[in-house]
């Protein structure tokens, strides 16, 4: 294996580290008009090697060295100097690719590298989507025709910031499961996923035609690594199925004699929720890559692009406390979230342009930008009216987690909220564990909230009889570190009050599908009363004109919850901060009226703002 280094950003929480092998005595230096100090102008030529034009593809991407120089990769016999940028397919709207990949282009990287995430790809065992925003094979090809090569990472665990590292949360069904290894379940699994996965890979591979030059083995195993058969297993699966090209990995590396490139060079950071928005200055970022390019050390800029967590894709961080990560994937990259340029495009831009021979295409224009007219939902339905639209509830003595409910063809649900229902006669102490927050109600009325951190919560003298209900909302598992392991959602354990178990739940799955939205059509919506506190479903039309434009939501006088256009999940708001709006693409509303509908889970606003 060719191992690839990752790269810090000294700037950020996180330190940089310069490899100790980093090469040096290469061309001559210029400083522009600002000091800066570039690499010699035009001293790369790498016009001949475009995928489209290229017919001789013997010989790939490989390693090389000369006496008296450190090795250096080469491409068709040339020696080539990889300016990647990362954009994953699966976080921006398939109409807008090729915007963003003629702008990686435009701005003078010749690589573009991509995740693919296992979990939206076979979110059922045996049960395969590559449509659509999944069309990882329409992804590559288009790359192609724009003229950049592909480094492909296909797993199965990327990390990414998105649930579960990529992995599906079918996997966690299994109570003796230990991803990442070479357990027997989850090897059966990964064979599966790549005996689906690797036959649409090949034909697009540098050696079959296609642009696809290097293939990801899995993704940072070296911070994770217990099983040392493991890293060889996902080596010999990708061989096996007809991988050819170099094979590589992502990880913190030293005294490597391999040619360096760092594989990771985070030029922002993520969010997340509660906590502040980060940034990385533009200025360290220029100076940065100069120094790539002028000791000839390949790169990835990561994120080039990054896009947004539509739906309840994110994933979570945890450090003594869980944190989701925010809707928004903008990480402070070289495109904003919906496609916009940045200082840092611009100043990348100058330098390729400085280093590189042919001239750099022209700059796409702007994506057009709207801000539409304020939306005030008129009708909504609260929770408890809903019920009888969801499909039958799972009627079970204890309480069962989100994986192993027994739905789904037996896959259990993957995301979203889960409801526990159980007739209780008395108050008392409750003790229940919840993955990840839950709001507690007697009937409808909320009396507090259990979190990872908080499982009791007393309950008042009764009465009689009341229906005790948990909402428990899955915020995004996990997706780095061994704490993958323990991310099953929902009640994870029983639930008791004053120390006696409670029996006989009735558990409704709350996935809010394309497909429950289809049903709640058919629902008697009430209008919206001046105030109601509680979960509930709010219900709006946005009126655009004949051509639609990207805009975004702004809920900051809403508390927390989804937001969804004709059926399609934004994602998450949340008044916690930092995200402050939504992202809604222009591509996925109708000329004239859209339907809006707020999943807002405490308290109800007047409007909805766009920006």
């Amino acid at each position: 294996l060719s191992l690839f280094s990752r790269c810090l950003s000294w700037k950020r929480i996180l330190c940089i580290f310069f490899l100790p092998f980093i090469l040096s005595g290469f061309a001559p230096r210029v400083k522009d008009k600002e000091g800066l100090i570039y690499a010699n102008a035009h001293m790369f030529n790498w016009s001949h090697l475009t995928p489209l034009t290229l017919k001789d593809r013997s010989v790939g991407l490989q390693t090389a060295s000369r006496v008296g120089s450190k090795p250096y990769f080469t491409l068709g016999g040339h020696k080539f100097l990889i300016f990647g940028g990362s954009i994953h397919y699966f976080r921006v709207p398939r109409e807008y690719w090729r915007d963003r990949l003629l702008k990686l282009k435009a701005c003078g990287f010749n690589t573009l590298t991509t995740y693919v995430p296992w979990n939206l790809h076979e979110p059922e065992r045996d049960k395969f989507d590559f449509s659509e925003n999944l069309d990882l094979e329409a992804f590559v090809l288009m790359a192609a025709e724009i003229g950049l090569w592909v480094i492909l990472r296909p797993g199965p665990y990327i990390c990414s910031e998105i649930d579960l590292g990529g992995l599906p949360s079918w996997l966690l069904q299994d109570p003796e499961m230990i991803l990442r290894t070479t357990y027997k379940g989850f090897v059966e699994a990964v064979d599966t996923y790549f005996d689906h996965l690797i036959s649409r890979v090949v034909p697009l591979q540098y050696h079959k035609g296609g642009p696809i030059i290097a293939v990801q083995v899995e993704n940072e195993y070296g911070s994770f690594a217990m099983d040392k058969d493991y890293m060889p297993y996902v080596r010999k699966a990708l061989l096996e199925r007809g991988i050819v090209e170099l094979l590589v990995t992502s990880d913190d590396a030293e005294n490597l004699n391999k040619p360096i490139m760092v594989m990771e060079y985070w030029v922002g950071w993520f969010d997340t929720w509660g906590g502040k928005h980060m940034v990385n200055n533009a200025e360290d970022v220029e100076e940065t890559v100069s120094k790539f390019i002028t000791s000839e050390i390949s790169f990835n800029v990561y994120m080039f692009h990054g896009g947004t967590n539509f739906g309840f894709m994110n994933g979570a961080t945890y450090f003594g406390i869980h944190r989701a990560v925010v809707t928004s994937y903008d990480y402070d990259a070289l495109l904003t979230e919906s496609g916009d340029y940045t200082k840092k495009y611009f100043k990348l831009r100058r330098l390729f342009r400085s280093v590189l021979a042919m001239p750099l295409p022209p700059l796409p224009k702007l994506t057009p930008k709207a801000k539409y007219p304020s939306v005030k939902p008129s009708l909504y339905l609260p929770l408890w009216d809903v019920l009888q639209y969801l499909n039958e509830p799972v009627i079970s003595n204890r309480p069962v987690n989100m994986e192993n409910l027994p739905i789904n063809s037996g896959n259990g649900q993957s995301f979203g909220f889960v409801l526990y229902e159980t007739s209780i006669c008395s108050g008392g102490s409750l003790c229940a564990t919840v993955q990840d927050t839950a709001q507690v109600f007697l009937n409808e009325i909320s009396i507090g909230l259990l979190d990872d951190h908080t499982e009791n919560l007393n309950i008042p003298e009764i009465m009689e009889c009341q229906l005790l209900r948990i909402l428990v909302e899955n915020r995004g598992r996990v997706n780095f570190s061994w704490k993958i392991q323990d991310q099953r959602k929902g009640l994870t354990g029983s639930v008791a009050i004053n120390d006696v178990p409670l029996n006989g739940f009735a558990i409704y799955s709350l996935e809010m599908t394309m497909s429950f939205f289809e049903r709640l059509r058919s629902a008697t919506w009430r209008p919206v009363p001046k105030r109601y506190l509680g979960p509930a479903f709010y219900l709006g039309t946005l009126n655009v004109d004949s051509s639609p434009k990207d805009t975004f939501l702004s809920l900051l006088t809403w508390n927390s919850g989804f937001a969804f256009i004709n059926g399609r999940n934004l994602g998450r708001y949340s008044i916690i901060g930092p995200q402050k709006t939504l992202y809604l693409p222009g591509a996925w509303l109708r000329p004239e009226d859209n339907e809006i509908i707020l999943f807002e889970k405490k308290k109800s606003d007047c409007v909805i703002t766009h920006f």
